[in-house]
């Protein structure tokens, strides 16, 4: 990819995006915005996959690392298989075409390209949050039976721990809540304390954090078992270097475990190559799967054949899963980490939706993405002084919204979405911005910041109310 902008620097005009990066990097436009935004449209190859998406009216969506609009796609698996229930009812199990029985590891496979794994090393099933649970309480127990990670080309990393050590997790200020819920909760079923063992990064800017941060940690602290950390973190939008982190997990004898909920589908990720061992994310956000839909997991192949710490009979093997036999024996795969029944209905948009996603290709939606995130800096660079950018500039750190900062970002946000334009909240002073490839169009990124400018200049977002809560 960066080879494509250096030969769009050099005037080989191998880039259509080119006149986005070209903008942020000299920090104003050789020509007027509107007339940048229509060329680079024109030149989209990506612009035709707008018209399958489902955006209500004229609003300018901008929300879609909260929850993705529909697809055509998305809709119609959904359809198919609401239509195999009513005809064919138990009968789908295993004679829908493609049968129920194999949704979990079927679009598990589906989903095993864009994160860059094997098709065993992804399963579809539960929620993100239960399998937060289920697969840092795994690692957690197989370090306390005195089992590390056992990862090559790491003296550390020998797959010994010493039992007699309770294990840390290392986790960050800036993580989303629900992670560190879970991990509490799966220390104290240990009999761990947590304020003694959840181990916090702390962020030196309150935006950001320092992957040399993770390392001095690691460093300080010989009792971590297991980084967990985002691909992406949430408020911001810094994308961090998944590798690195692995890396260091790994020289300090310790698991590296993400939560990638907000990186999958705008952001391709190579998490085999990079030694990850395991991974969690959600579908509702860039995989526009719908509100609620199912969650997904990585697990690298080494570790195939563990006990999950929340075992459920859809985890068994499928060889002898219908023997009901009141042992368990997990699955060979990263199936094993299904706990119940799959809510079909919850998976069946996921199935449309990445293979429309697949077929744009992700190399290409990232491409787009990042174009649309430069044109977005570049014209609140330009045009709003009194705005902050509180996502990393340096594409590779940045995933796939901006974060802008002010100190009326709640009272903007709620002007911004009855005007049209859809984006949201985060405190203290975050209004999220997510110019999403598959839909989003350059025109779009220039309309919302038309409607910022405006508000700041009539003062008329002042007449909102704060602290009102609500979902955003």
């Amino acid at each position: 990819m960066d080879d494509r902008r250096d030969e769009a620097r050099r005037g080989d005009g191998a880039d259509p995006y080119a006149p986005a990066t070209t903008a942020l990097d000299r920090g104003a436009f050789e020509a007027d915005p509107a007339a940048v935004a229509a060329r680079l449209d024109a030149d989209d190859p990506l612009s035709g996959l707008a018209d399958r998406f489902s955006v209500p009216g004229d609003a300018l969506y901008m929300d879609g690392n909260s929850l993705g609009p529909a697809s055509d796609a998305a809709l119609a698996s959904l359809d198919r298989v609401v239509d195999e229930w009513r005809d064919l009812l138990i009968g789908g199990w295993t004679d829908a075409d493609p049968p129920w029985f194999e949704v979990g590891e079927r679009i598990g496979a589906a989903l095993a390209p864009l994160v860059g794994a094997d098709p065993a090393e992804v399963v579809v099933g539960n929620s993100i949050t239960v399998n937060v649970h289920t697969l840092v309480g795994t690692f957690l127990d197989e370090l306390l039976a005195g089992n590390g990670p056992d990862r090559a080309g790491h003296a550390a990393a020998d797959g010994n721990w010493n039992p007699d050590v309770e294990p840390a997790v290392l986790v960050n200020d800036l993580d989303f809540p629900s992670d560190h819920y879970a991990i509490r909760a799966q220390l104290r079923q240990r009999g761990i304390d947590p304020a003694e063992k959840l181990r916090i990064v702390e962020s030196r800017d309150g935006r950001t954090i320092d992957p040399r941060d993770i390392e001095a940690a690691l460093g300080a602290h010989d009792d971590v078992g297991i980084v967990f950390m985002p691909t992406a973190l949430y408020r911001s939008g810094q994308l961090f270097d998944v590798a690195r982190i692995a890396e260091a997990a790994h020289d300090a004898g310790a698991y590296a475990g993400f939560d990638a909920a907000h990186s999958v589908g705008a952001v391709p990720h190579a998490f085999a190559d990079a030694g990850v061992d395991f991974a969690v994310w959600c579908t509702y956000k860039y995989l526009n799967a719908g509100p609620g839909s199912i969650g997904a997991l990585f697990v690298a192949e080494r570790h195939h054949g563990l006990t999950p710490a929340l075992a459920g009979w859809w985890g068994h093997e499928k060889a002898t899963q219908f023997e009901m036999n009141l042992t368990y024996t997990p699955a060979d795969s990263a199936g094993a980490w299904q706990i119940g029944t799959p809510p079909l209905l919850a998976a069946a948009p996921l199935e449309g939706s990445v293979e429309l996603l697949r077929e744009a290709g992700i190399d290409r939606i990232r491409a787009k993405s990042l174009a649309l995130t430069d044109f977005l800096i570049a014209l609140v660079d330009e045009r709003l002084p009194e705005v902050s950018v509180g996502t990393p500039r340096e594409r590779d750190a940045r995933g796939g919204h901006v974060a802008l900062e002010h100190p009326e970002a709640e009272r903007l946000s709620k002007a911004l979405t009855d005007r049209g334009a859809v984006v949201d909240f985060r405190p203290p002073n975050v209004v999220r911005v997510c110019p999403a490839a598959p839909y989003t169009s350059f025109a779009d990124v220039l309309a919302v910041v038309d409607r910022i400018e405006a508000l700041l200049e009539s003062g008329d977002h002042l007449a909102y109310a704060v602290g009102e809560g609500g979902v955003t």
